[in-house]
């Protein structure tokens, strides 16, 4: 990151787990960590998800979730081996990794990742989602699921969810 840079940095971390009632409104906060194997890696998560929205009590409310990095996204998708791959092509496509990107160009960016085409993909595929909780249970069509892409990896990756509503 460029010295430059503006970076927001906390005093105290976000806590692991977080959770908050006033009546009959409940919040709770986690932070999800994803660990992945692949430089571009589409990790359902949909699980974790379902399992935390469960156990939080809420009945009717919203699940947010929040990809806490610029080169991992989070969106909605079929997770169906033959798409997963269709998705990584056309991303490719889109941002091919090899292509001349200032970002990756050491006259015009002290980065050393090489890593344009992760930024770029993730701003296309998006940070965050917002779903409605009903009955206790996310809200999703019948083939819908939601992946985070990671894109620069392999890393650990972290997602803050959180969910909020009636309880």
């Amino acid at each position: 990151m460029s010295k430059s840079s503006i970076v927001n940095v906390r005093g105290t971390p976000i806590p692991e787990l977080a959770s908050m009632r006033a009546g009959n409104i409940t919040v709770q906060s986690e932070t999800l960590v994803i660990e992945t194997d692949e430089r571009v890696e589409l990790v359902d998560v949909t699980p974790r998800i379902a399992e935390l929205v469960r156990g939080c009590g809420v009945s009717e409310g919203v699940v947010n979730i929040w990809s806490m990095h610029t080169t991992c996204a989070v969106f909605i998708s079929e997770n169906q081996g033959a798409l997963l791959a269709d998705i990584k092509v056309v991303l490719e496509n889109m941002v091919g990794r090899d292509a001349e990107w200032m970002h990756n160009d050491p006259v015009h960016s002290d980065c050393d990742r090489m890593n344009a085409d992760a930024h770029l993909r993730a701003m296309l595929l998006g940070h965050c989602l917002s779903l409605q909780v009903s009955g206790g249970e996310i809200v999703l069509g019948q083939w819908q699921r939601i992946l985070a892409g990671e894109l620069d990896g392999p890393r650990a990756r972290s997602l803050r969810v959180q969910v909020w509503g009636l309880a």
